[in-house]
């Protein structure tokens, strides 16, 4: 076996041994809602007529792990929601009510028990 591959073997088996985080963020979307866990439509503005909105996430192999939807206006954290998948592929939601005072741009982080960001999405509300 070469070095380079010597070295890629032994960072696969250390990942498991000191739980570092392998999952991944397969799919995340704005979405003004979810049927039978799918997101019926893929948003990047809302108006202000519109007060709920969803952030819909797909998390591959986090198994056990948490997962937080951290919502964020102005550099303000004003919600989260955390999950820990029961599954190799979980499909996990949050919802936000919005005020038409809220306007401008929305960020949703997902993080890793950690606090890691794993994904950053954003829609605009006007």
């Amino acid at each position: 076996m070469s070095k380079p591959l010597k070295y890629l073997f032994a960072l696969a088996l250390l990942v498991p041994a000191f739980g570092l985080q392998a999952g991944e963020v397969a799919r995340a979307q704005f979405t003004t809602d979810v049927i039978d866990r799918e997101p019926v439509d893929s948003i990047e503005q809302l108006d202000s007529s519109v007060t709920q909105v969803r952030f819909f996430s797909e998390l591959r192999d986090f198994e056990g792990q948490t997962v937080t939807h951290q919502w964020v206006y102005n550099d303000n954290i004003m919600f989260e929601k955390s999950f820990t998948p029961a599954g190799p592929r979980w499909r996990v939601w949050s919802s936000k009510t919005l005020q038409p005072g809220w306007a401008g741009i929305w960020y949703v982080h997902t993080l890793d028990a950690d606090g890691n960001r794993l994904a950053t999405s954003n829609f605009t509300y006007r």
